[in-house]
């Protein structure tokens, strides 16, 4: 069964100054480097699993038999309780950790043989937003959203102007030159945000993006997030809360090890 760009199979049926206000990212011109995106390669589902299964050592199944396919454009959210396996569904699709069992293919690869010098090219091809941000404190804002581009060998003068359009884009033009710790904690997502994207990957990945900050500026980061899936990136949130995701959206909702695929509310 497909839905919203997925593909369902075999699914078992969740300081003291005042800040600069956040900028929606619909009334700004979306940034030349975003625009620029290469098209996504449309001949295989950007992630596939085949009755995957995942234990922590002797322990029982975190995950079992779990099957689904995502397509690139596609947007989907991963529910659930707290403990009932969404971090470790993404860990598995950014090749963190691999399977105790079953079939994960990425990018039309199957991930169980590809050799380990060749994992930091596929996750060059993939953005990860971790719950805890990893941003770096002593470096501003602009030099965290930069970093992947100096690791890669750009030079400061090739970027500059594609780092700075990014940082306006999401809100925080004025902020450049701040450092982390003076950030509030929707800041410090959205710069994360804009750090995960800012090597235009295929693949957007969020780990409970919206878990530390209000739900007002909550819906805001999710706007944020469609706006970057319209723009052509496959993109996965992991959440908990419901009230934040938009009426229509896909959503894999684990329970119990299983997946079960829903339209907000609506099970398939």
């Amino acid at each position: 069964m497909w839905l919203n760009g997925v593909k369902m199979s075999r699914v078992n049926v969740n300081q003291q100054k005042a800040r600069p206000k956040i900028t929606n990212p619909e009334q700004i011109q979306s940034p030349e480097l975003l625009a620029k995106s290469n098209p996504a390669n449309t001949e295989f589902a950007n992630v596939q699993f085949e009755r995957v299964g995942f234990r922590y050592d002797r322990e029982s199944e975190i995950l079992r038999d779990v099957s689904f396919s995502l397509q690139p454009g596609s947007m989907t959210f991963v529910t659930g309780s707290s403990g009932a396996g969404k971090t470790t569904l993404l860990k598995l699709i950014y090749l963190h950790m691999r399977p105790s069992r079953g079939l994960i293919t990425l990018f039309g690869q199957d991930t169980s043989q590809i050799e380990r010098r060749s994992i930091p090219a596929l996750k060059r091809r993939m953005g990860i937003v971790l719950q805890d941000f990893h941003l770096i404190d002593h470096l501003s804002v602009f030099e965290n959203v930069a970093l992947p581009l100096r690791v890669a060998g750009r030079k400061r003068s090739d970027y500059r102007e594609d780092v700075l359009g990014l940082l306006k884009w999401v809100g925080l033009g004025p902020r450049a030159h701040a450092l982390p710790p003076t950030l509030s904690g929707g800041e410090k997502q959205r710069a994360a945000i804009a750090r995960a994207v800012i090597g235009k990957p295929e693949i957007l990945i969020a780990d409970e993006p919206t878990g530390n900050v209000d739900d007002d500026i909550g819906r805001r980061l999710i706007r944020l997030f469609a706006e970057l899936n319209r723009l052509g990136t496959t993109t996965i949130i992991a959440t908990h809360n419901m009230s934040l995701i938009p009426d229509g959206a896909h959503i894999l909702s684990i329970k119990d090890g299983h997946i079960t695929g829903s339209i907000h509310g609506t099970d398939i």
